[in-house]
C-alpha cells in the first residue's frame, strides 16, 4: 500500500474545517509522518492511523503549525510501547526546539527514538524500499523538504521470454544471475522506474523545490496564497497556487497535491484553477482533512 493520509491542511491558523498540518505517507510497511502540527494525535485517531504505523517523523521546520504536535505524537508512541525504532529528521538548527517538544512534560520513555537532524542537502537514509533525501528550501527559518525515491527494478516481458524459450524456474534463475544460456536479463526485460514522492512545505520559489519535485509521481506542496497575493507570499516565504502548479508542471509531476491553505480563503476550487492556469495538466488534488490519496500506478 502506498498512499498519503492527510491529517491537516491549515497554515498558521486552523479553522473549523482544517486542522494544523499533518501528513502520513504509507510506503509499503513503513509509515512516514510529515510535519505534525497541533492536534495531530487526534487526527491520527480519526484517520485510523496508529502509533505502531510510524517508522519515521520528518519535520521541515520549527514553526508551530508544522511541529507543535510532536510532543503528543512522541508521548503516544511511548504510551503504546511501539516495538520498533522510530527515526526523527528535522533541521539541526532547530535542535533546541526538538528537545523542548520531546521533553515538554513528564512521561515514561519506552521507545527508541533516534534523532537524525538534517544539516545540508543530501541522502538521509537508504532502505530496500526507498532512499530518503533532503533539500534546503527558502523560508524565514531554516527549512528542508523531503523526497523518497524507490530503486529502479526490472519488468519481465513474457513475449521475449517465450521467444527465447525461457519459462518456469529458469525465469527466477535468470533474474538472480543476470544471464542464462547466452540470454541476458536485458534481452527479456525492461527497466521499471521506481516511484518518487516529494514533500515541499513553507518556501518561496527556489532551486530546492524544483529539485525535490523533479520527475515525481506525487508532489505534496504548500499553496498558502492565491496568485493575487503573490507579494504577500514572497514576504512571508510561501508559494501561491500558481507557483506550485508551475513547479509541478516544469518538474514533470504526475499527481499534484495542494495543501497548507491560509484561513483567508474559503473556496478551494480557486487553488486548482490557478494551478491549472500555470500549466499543470496532470492529476490534481486540493487536499482536505482526513482524505486519502493513492500514489499513481506505475506507467
Amino acid at each position: 500500500m502506498r498512499e498519503l493520509v492527510v491529517l491537516g491542511t491549515a497554515s498558521q491558523v486552523p479553522t473549523r474545517h482544517r486542522n494544523h498540518n499533518g501528513y502520513l505517507l504509507r510506503w509499503d510497511g513503513d509509515g512516514i509522518l510529515f510535519d505534525p502540527g497541533e492536534g495531530t494525535q487526534r487526527q491520527m485517531l480519526r484517520a485510523g492511523v496508529a502509533a505502531h504505523d510510524l517508522r519515521r517523523i520528518c519535520v521541515t521546520h520549527f514553526h508551530g503549525d508544522h511541529s507543535l504536535g510532536l510532543a503528543g505524537v512522541i508521548q503516544r508512541i511511548n504510551l503504546d510501547q511501539v516495538p520498533h525504532k522510530i527515526t526523527a529528521h528535522y533541521p539541526k538548527s532547530g535542535q533546541r526546539f526538538f528537545e523542548r517538544l520531546r521533553y515538554a512534560t513528564a512521561y515514561r520513555e519506552t521507545v527508541r527514538l533516534a534523532e537524525a537532524p538534517v544539516e545540508a542537502d543530501g541522502i538521509l537514509a537508504v532502505t530496500p524500499a526507498y532512499t530518503l533525501e533532503a533539500r534546503r528550501l527558502s523560508h524565514p527559518v531554516e527549512s528542508f523538504g523531503y523526497r523518497l525515491v524507490e530503486p529502479d527494478g526490472r519488468r519481465m516481458l513474457p513475449e521475449r521470454l517465450a521467444a527465447h524459450g525461457i519459462e518456469g524456474p529458469d525465469i527466477g534463475r535468470l533474474q538472480r544471475e543476470g544471464s542464462l544460456g547466452g540470454v541476458s536479463l536485458d534481452d527479456v526485460s525492461e527497466v521499471r522506474r521506481g516511484q518518487r514522492f516529494a514533500f515541499v512545505m513553507d518556501t518561496r520559489l527556489c532551486d530546492g523545490a524544483y529539485a525535490l519535485a523533479d520527475g515525481c509521481d506525487m508532489l505534496v506542496i504548500e499553496s498558502t496564497f492565491l496568485d493575487e497575493d503573490a507579494r504577500l507570499a514572497a514576504d512571508h516565504g510561501h508559494l501561491t497556487a500558481g507557483q506550485a502548479g508551475r513547479v509541478a508542471a516544469d518538474a514533470g509531476v504526475r499527481h499534484l497535491v495542494l495543501t497548507h491553505f491560509s484561513q483567508r480563503y474559503s473556496e478551494p476550487e480557486e487553488f486548482e484553477r490557478q494551478a491549472r492556469a500555470a500549466g499543470f495538466e496532470g492529476e490534481l488534488t486540493v487536499a482536505h482533512d482526513l482524505m486519502r490519496v493513492s500514489l499513481p500506478k506505475r506507467r
